[in-house]
């Protein structure tokens, strides 16, 4: 990375606070030093700049689906080995060759964000709205150790556009855009802005955004008309109970550049005062959080140095939304949640010769959580009960008394250190060897239930919380990560790539530290997987370990920009992966009684447990030209197939939310200021899923979206059809539909029905 060079002290120190100065030193800079024309520079890409095992997509492969959705992670969903869980309409859950949510280590601007919520409603990727992603990058499967920690999956990246400065002599710049989009299936709109103000040393940028929607309908009834059972609210057929959204993004950055040096610091708040989740029991009533983030970049003789420290704070609450709020308890079931994130990172590339560059570097997570439920009223003991009776959670006022602490003062601390060796033996040859060491410190404070009688004493050992406050919850894991990647380039018109990665996950604070079992209600607020389960943690988990292999071979032209192929097979071990199992030895109308171990239909109880797991599969994507110029312009086929297998070895059950066999072909045709696309998505069935879950199955199908964009001067319009024959169909990863009441067993999450949308963006 080259910055321009400006050798004057004074004009730093104006930039920094006396703008008179500056002007002055612009003034007398502007007159004496004469200003280069602009320069268009076109060369083939250097194969050896591009990452190991990455996938990309820039600015300009991002723009034409910031129209279509809210939710940044739906970027991602035309890259290879990459899939959704579906969850609210700004949240959804990436998964990479099958494993998902926090098994991947997702980066926004560089933070490690962390989802604050039982049900994982605020996950990395909804802290940017998709209008101000500049870049995306997806490491799938073998992972370098440089940008990838206590995860298993792989590794996402995700940026905002980068600080733009004044050219030498050009003065002071102004410059933005500003944008609006509308779509028809539950009425979503939303607008975005973003302006700078820069010279050639400071640039400061404002960037905010809105987007908001309805309840959003599915290609056809799913479930018969009427109001949500105890509650006021008509839904149709067709409509998707809570899935409505409101979400409201800003920041505030400020970048500073002298010679080979960069500083940025960035101020985010996001607000986001309602969000739906239809295969949630819960909804998203409040989310806010407050972010700072600092960046150094520097260049220097023997390499680059670059060092981050950030802040989050993240304030969540929950409860039932109209469509699942009853009218006899009208209070709900408040839920409230602070996570807060302190991180710091140093890290440096080293060129120790024209062969050899080594990364090294180290990271600091400091992670605190507070996950508290307020009780609704005040604790009335039951009248004419049995003990018995009281103590199996027969209380009428269960939710009274106390405050319920499901973590307390939870810590979940990591330091990482990393080298990296990369060599290039020779214009064929490339090598990448990592080593990366991690200590994960994890502890929370004493719980309490409701009340004593539902729950127990939380001082007394034999009570369910008093068992929990009495273990050693303190838990330190060493773990290690090692990859090993070798590429070859016979010829610019094929590469091949192949690695081995050993990757570990240490559990999150849930999974070591959710406790009650006391009944089913607070049990199924532990789940971020969609199922309508109830979940419990478990104190002796171990952290899991991948062992992944894999291999790419990509044909493709000289440029990469004609025509490409390319086919990646890999296979993954999971020693110590953390699945579920049914819990058991309750008595009768326990959570975990009998019926709960044998129930092979309905919504059942289960505790996190390592077992083994293993997954394979390939991807295979593609493009290539079918008419070049002539009167409908340029028109290429592209395309992206993706298989994956999971299995637990030590159960013989299938892994839950496994996608089945998909595959998105499309027809992009470009024409002047015109790029059109037709594209066909299709879904095989998915039959084989997780009886431990009692995970439902879905019916194959395939849906048509059209798009097309047009460009004019500093002008873009896209506008588009998803769904267009409005083809119902079940998500395959949509998980179980909870989005009004009852809440029955039994009906997928069905996908969104047809969507016409427009969107507008303007650049000055």
């Amino acid at each position: 990375m080259k910055f321009v060079k400006k050798p004057s002290a004074l004009a730093v120190a104006a930039a920094l606070g006396w703008p008179g100065l500056w002007h002055a030193a612009c003034a007398q800079d502007a007159a004496n030093a004469p200003v280069m024309g602009e320069v268009v520079v076109k060369a083939t890409r250097i194969d050896d700049k591009e990452p190991f095992a990455a996938s990309r997509l820039d600015a300009v492969g991002v723009a034409p689906y910031r129209a279509a959705s809210s939710d940044s992670a739906r970027l991602l969903d035309r890259l290879p080995g990459i899939s959704l869980y579906g969850a609210g309409g700004v949240s959804s859950l990436p998964a990479i060759h099958g494993l998902a949510d926090d098994r991947i280590r997702i980066k926004v601007d560089g933070m490690d964000l962390i989802s604050s919520c039982a049900n994982h409603m605020n996950p990395p990727l909804s802290y940017i709205d998709p209008t101000n992603v500049g870049s995306v990058t997806l490491f799938a499967g073998i992972t370098p150790v440089s940008v990838g920690g206590d995860s298993i999956a792989g590794t996402i990246q995700v940026n905002s556009a980068a600080p733009v400065f004044a050219r030498a002599g050009e003065g002071l710049l102004l410059t933005g855009q500003a944008g609006a989009f509308y779509r028809s299936n539950g009425d979503g709109r939303g607008a975005n802005l973003s302006a700078t103000v820069a010279n050639e040393v400071l640039s400061v940028t404002y960037t905010g955004s809105t987007a908001q929607a309805n309840n959003y309908t599915a290609g056809g009834n799913f479930k018969p008309a009427g109001p949500s059972v105890g509650t006021s609210e008509w839904l149709a057929g067709n409509e998707v109970g809570s899935s409505q959204y409101k979400s409201k993004n800003q920041s505030l950055d400020f970048a500073l550049r002298y010679a080979e040096h960069l500083l940025e610091l960035k101020f985010g708040y996001q607000h986001i005062p309602y969000q739906g989740f239809p295969n949630e029991r819960m909804d998203m009533t409040l989310n806010d959080s407050h972010q700072v983030n600092f960046r150094y970049l520097g260049q220097y003789g023997w390499g680059s140095l670059e060092a981050r420290a950030y802040y989050n704070d993240t304030r969540h609450k929950m409860n039932f939304l109209d469509d699942k709020l009853t009218l006899a308890s009208p209070a709900g079931m408040p839920m409230d949640t602070e996570g807060k994130t302190t991180g710091v990172v140093l890290k440096a590339d080293i060129r120790a010769s024209d062969r050899d560059l080594f990364r090294v570097g180290g990271e600091y997570q400091k992670y605190h959580l507070d996950d508290w439920w307020p009780a609704i009223g005040p604790y009335v003991p039951p009248m004419g009960m049995g003990m018995g009776m009281a103590m199996a959670g027969m209380s009428m006022n269960m939710m009274n008394g106390s405050t319920f602490w499901n973590i307390n003062d939870g810590k979940r601390d990591r330091f990482d250190v990393f080298g990296e060796w990369e060599a290039r033996w020779s214009g064929q040859w490339l090598s990448q060897l990592g080593l990366r060491s991690s200590t994960v410190w994890m502890d929370t404070g004493d719980v309490q239930g409701y009340n004593p009688v539902d729950y127990g004493n939380p001082a007394n050992p034999n009570s369910i919380p008093g068992a929990f406050n009495a273990a050693d919850r303190s838990r330190t894991d060493h773990n290690i990560d090692l990859t090993a990647l070798l590429r070859f380039t016979p010829d610019a018109q094929q590469t091949y790539e192949a690695g081995f990665a050993r990757k570990t996950r240490s559990p999150n604070l849930y999974e070591r530290y959710a406790w009650s079992t006391n009944n089913t209600m607070t049990m199924t607020m532990i789940n971020w997987f969609g199922d309508g389960n109830g979940y419990v943690g478990n104190l002796d988990l171990k952290p899991e370990i991948a062992n992944t292999i894999s291999a790419t071979a990509s044909w493709h032209d000289a440029a990469r920009e004609q025509w490409g192929f390319n086919i990646t097979p890999y296979y993954t071990y999971v020693q110590d992966y953390i699945d579920a199992r049914r819990c058991s030895g309750g008595a009768m109308m326990s959570p975990c009684d009998r019926n709960n171990v044998t129930a092979t239909t309905g919504f059942v109880n289960l505790q996190f447990v390592n077992q083994s797991a293993r997954l394979y599969g390939a991807d295979i994507s593609g493009y290539f030209p079918l008419l070049q110029g002539g009167a409908l312009g340029n028109v290429k086929v592209t395309g992206v197939v993706s298989y994956v297998r999971g299995k637990n070895l030590d159960t013989d059950d299938n892994l839950y939310h496994i996608m089945p066999l998909n595959a998105k072909l499309a027809l992009v045709q470009r024409s002047g200021s015109w790029t059109n696309t037709v594209e066909g998505v299709f879904v095989d069935a998915k039959t084989r899923v997780s009886e431990v879950r009692n995970e439902l199955e879905t019916s194959g199908y395939g849906l048509l979206n059209l798009r097309s964009s047009y460009e004019w001067k500093q002008l873009r319009v896209d506008v588009g059809v998803e769904n267009l024959f409005n083809r119902f169909y079940d998500s395959p990863l949509g998980g179980a539909y909870l989005g009004q009441r009852p809440m029955v067993y039994g009906t997928a999450v069905p996908g969104m029905g047809r969507s016409i949308y427009a969107g507008m963006n303007l650049r000055f």
